[in-house]
């Protein structure tokens, strides 16, 4: 790293967003890095030590380090369809599970009636330990620098045509710093204003300010910019709460990690506490719909659909008499509980009265209000599937500026971006995830193909690989990935490996002793045989971790299943693996109608697999395009 105390102009032709050479611009200081990652929330932090475990020269800038990792709604990892994700984040060698399994405070598996592949691993957190422990794993990086600082322009050199190439970021104080790429996750603080009934104040976050100056630089260099909205729940203290009147929620007895890399969960788990709404509280909501912002045009950007506010689904679901709501503890030394399922941006006065009317909840005191938040992102198809943008070189996005919502949705994002930030810079081809072997792939290519008309959330429906995505094999799938690539470290390797050896042995133990004719293998096949029917059968196979018996049983069970899905893959493989050239010209394809032609150059897919999933594209189109498809590209994996 290179810093210099006295003015340094940057050599042209870099210039500021708005065209200002450097040279015009009194430069305090100046600092050199491979990557600098903007933001540290769950997106900022993977993408930053993704980056710094490839080698490059990591800076993190963040306007608090105090918050790095904060928790900003829900003091939860994981769930149905985000499980998945936080167990694919670990296996490439991401923090997010290793701080989970060391904070959490209560453990369950959701969807257990359910098959596997629906299972849905979830953790409370310590809010403020959880936070602690991912400031500590960022800190003890190495490669990795952790810098408060306020971005307010970025840094850029003009290329071929009309677009240009990332060179680092302006922070406050006209401090300069210089990289060779550049990492956005700036999270729900761009331009943001948080609503509470009538009353707005600019933030991104309770406490919190916004940023003006990277909305500003990416609309001056050509992005699109649009709006989203979010909310949360308003926090209690537990002093007032009448926790006799309410169905306590234990976690689980075995509780589950969601680290490869961690044993077992040790610490004690605390409840949670479960009630519902009541028919006054529906009344008192509709009474106050004109003072409600999502209801009277002060708040005009869309928010999630399978998150609505509580004023949205008493209108939505008028039919409905209640809505249950979960009571979670912030942490083991507060008294303070998140109410899950009563998000609003109703005024005080209402959010008061709609507490006390809660059943247990009526003497209960409000800690913190709800609130509604609307913020700048960046619609998504106009990044390629690397995250990088296709009209500013070298500049990858990650988290809420990609128009996702979700610590686990960000996380994966983040590590995606980073690690191909540094393999950008090291002149490495970048990693493509694809949608048959993660999540993250059916994430991003959601994303960057698809776009998004509302916050993004990750639901096992959208993997229609997913009996095979499962998260009990996410190391199987991706730790040797991560291990060429130098994501995860020798540990990774070590115990993958150790953990497939002993998976190999215990299927031949299986395959060999028979019970009345039958092995065990194949008496795992019947949906009413199960691991402990086999230790009872044979009690030497209760010496095998659970883990590694988990994946036995559910190899086994659905191994039918998996093979057809195997071939199905490899089916539509090979036609969806022929690659669309980079510069491919859809103008002088014939016949191809209008809006498939505007989509396709838009969103310039790199195969026809990808142009298949573009809104709007339909069989016919794809049948002129391959007609008009270089033979040399017949095969092979697509080019980015």
């Amino acid at each position: 790293m290179v810093q210099s105390d006295q003015h340094r102009a940057p050599p042209s032709p870099w210039a500021s967003s708005n065209g200002f050479p450097f040279d015009a611009v009194a430069v305090t200081c100046l600092y050199d890095y491979d990557v600098l990652v903007i933001g540290a929330g769950h997106a900022g932090v993977e993408a930053a030590c993704a980056a710094a475990r490839l080698g490059a020269r990591t800076a993190l800038l963040t306007t608090n380090c105090d918050t790095v990792g904060q928790m900003s709604c829900n003091p939860a990892i994981g769930g149905v369809g985000k499980a998945q994700l936080v167990r694919e984040v670990d296996a490439l060698g991401g923090i997010m599970g290793r701080a989970i399994d060391a904070t959490g405070i209560q453990f369950r598996v959701l969807n257990r009636s359910k098959g596997p592949a629906m299972h849905g691993p979830r953790a409370q957190a310590d809010k403020r330990l959880y936070q602690m422990e991912v400031k500590r794993l960022v800190e003890e990086t190495p490669g990795l620098d952790l810098r408060q600082e306020t971005v307010e322009d970025l840094l850029v050199e003009p290329t071929a045509g009309d677009a240009w190439r990332i060179t680092g970021v302006r922070v406050r104080g006209d401090a300069v710093y210089r990289a060779a790429a550049v990492v956005l996750t700036t999270g729900t603080f761009l331009q943001a204003i948080m609503h509470t009934g009538e009353a707005t104040t600019s933030g991104g976050r309770a406490g919190e300010g916004t940023t003006a100056g990277v909305s500003r630089a990416l609309g001056r260099l050509g992005l699109r910019i649009e709006r989203f909205k979010t909310g949360t729940p308003c926090r209690l203290s537990a002093m007032g709460v009448d926790f006799s009147q309410l169905e306590v929620q234990p976690g689980d007895a075995d509780p589950q990690p969601f680290s490869f890399l961690t044993p077992r969960i040790d610490q004690e788990q605390m409840v949670c506490w479960i009630t519902r709404t009541t028919a006054a509280i529906h009344a008192l909501i509709r009474a106050n719909l004109h003072r409600a912002p999502m209801f009277t045009g002060q708040i005009e950007s869309r928010g999630p659909r399978y998150c609505p506010s509580i004023e949205d689904k008493v209108v939505r679901f008028a039919d409905k008499e209640s809505h249950q709501l979960f009571l979670e503890p912030e942490g083991r030394r507060t008294r303070e509980l998140y109410v899950n399922g009563i998000s609003t941006s109703l005024p005080r006065d209402v959010q008061d009265e709609m507490v006390r009317l809660v059943p247990g909840l009526e003497r209960a005191r409000i800690m913190r209000y709800g609130y509604a938040v609307e913020y700048d992102y960046c619609p998504p198809d106009q990044l390629t599937a690397t995250l990088e943008s296709k009209r500013i070189a070298r500049l990858f996005c990650a988290g809420q500026i990609n128009g996702t919502t979700g610590y686990e949705e960000a996380a994966a994002q983040g590590l995606l971006a980073g690690a191909n930030a540094a393999l950008a810079v090291a002149g490495r081809d970048g990693l493509v995830l694809e949608r048959q072997e993660s999540y993250i792939g059916v994430l991003v290519d959601d994303l960057v193909t698809r776009g998004v008309d509302e916050p993004y959330r990750m639901f096992t429906s959208r993997a229609e690989h997913r009996l095979a995505l499962r998260h009990d094999n996410a190391d199987r799938r991706l730790t040797p990935l991560a291990v060429r690539l130098g994501l995860a470290a020798g540990e990774r390797a070590e115990r993958l490996a150790a953990k497939t050896a002993t998976l190999d042995a215990t299927l031949a133990v299986l395959a060999a002793h028979r019970v009345g004719g039958v092995t065990l293998a194949d008496l795992l096949k019947r949906p009413e045989v199960s691991w402990a029917d086999c230790v009872a059968a044979l009690p030497a196979l209760g010496d095998v971790p659970r883990d590694v018996a988990v994946q036995i049983e559910n190899d086994i069970r659905y191994a039918g299943y998996l093979a057809l899905e195997r071939e199905r893959i490899e089916r539509q493989q090979r036609l969806a693996q022929r690659v669309i050239p980079a510069g491919f010209d859809y103008g002088r394809v014939r016949h191809l109608r209008a809006e498939a032609r505007e989509q396709l150059d838009r969103i310039r897919p790199r195969t026809l697999g990808q142009a298949g999933r573009v809104s709007g594209i339909t069989p016919a189109d794809l049948a002129l395009v391959l007609v008009h498809l270089p033979r040399s590209d017949a095969g092979g994996p697509a080019a980015e």
